[in-house]
């Protein structure tokens, strides 16, 4: 049996020193659900936050079919903390797991050099507007498919304002580009960066995650980076980071 977890502690020692803030997120009680396979000696847990979820412990294939009846969805992409967990995940899903490659990026926050990061900002052509993320532009990302993400896990823009933060790129009143946070954990953000299919390759993406990076500096947040593709790791390396490491995940398609 599965169970939904709200103390922690036994957990953390399962996670040890993992360094994802998607799993900080749910550790701190910040968002996302934990779960385990026991209430009270648990061997192995899944935080889950969004379109993620995280396996640690003993591998448990109980744990990796469960699928909270909230979760409505019919994806979900699983990051094994090891080799063993990757092995029971394609046992358990077959042909319905695809293995990616990941981008992990050092998290150091006094690398970040604010002259370049302002330079990028400086870069934005005078016909748009770049504006930090507020009440109409939260509600207005929530209506739209392919920038969702950039608030979906905040249930209303009071939560996004105490927790996240956003850099939007406007022209003529429509959203082009922006990079936002995804989830929040004590201290810091994980970064979502997207563009308008059509206004992809102009350099957007840059400008709006610099100003993010700069306004998360601002508050004192760390901005961290985890890269889906090669696109992205560059992006990140253009803006300061670290490349860490790759690592393995699977995108469950029918979840």
């Amino acid at each position: 049996m599965i169970y939904e977890m709200n103390q922690y502690e036994k957990l953390k020692e399962l996670f040890g020193d993992w360094q994802e803030t998607l799993i900080w997120s749910c550790l701190q009680n910040v968002m996302g659900c934990m779960f385990a396979n026991d209430k009270n000696e648990p061997t192995a847990a899944m935080a889950m936050l969004g379109d993620f979820c995280f396996l640690a412990g003993k591998p448990d294939k109980d744990l990796i079919l469960y699928k909270p009846e909230y979760c409505k969805k019919e994806f979900i992409i699983m990051i094994p903390q090891n080799d063993a967990w990757a092995r029971s995940i394609e046992t358990c899903y077959k042909e319905k797991a695809k293995a990616v490659v990941r981008y992990a990026f050092k998290k150091e926050p006094s690398i970040f050099d604010k002259n370049v990061l302002q330079s990028f900002v400086a870069a934005l052509p005078s016909d748009y507007t770049l504006r930090v993320m507020d009440e109409e532009l939260f509600y207005r990302c929530k209506e739209m498919e392919w920038c969702r993400d950039w608030v979906s896990q905040y249930p209303d823009y009071q939560t996004y304002q105490r927790y996240g933060i956003g850099a939007i790129i406007l022209k003529d009143r429509e959203i082009l580009s922006g990079a936002s946070s995804y989830s929040s954990y004590l201290g810091g953000i994980e970064i979502q960066v997207d563009t308008r299919e059509d206004y992809r390759r102009k350099g957007l993406a840059q400008i709006c995650s610099a100003k993010l990076i700069l306004e998360c500096l601002k508050h004192g947040w760390y901005p961290s980076w985890d890269a889906q593709n090669k696109w992205s790791a560059n992006l990140a390396k253009k803006l300061g980071y670290h490349y860490s490491h790759t690592y393995s995940a699977y995108e469950i398609i029918g979840y």
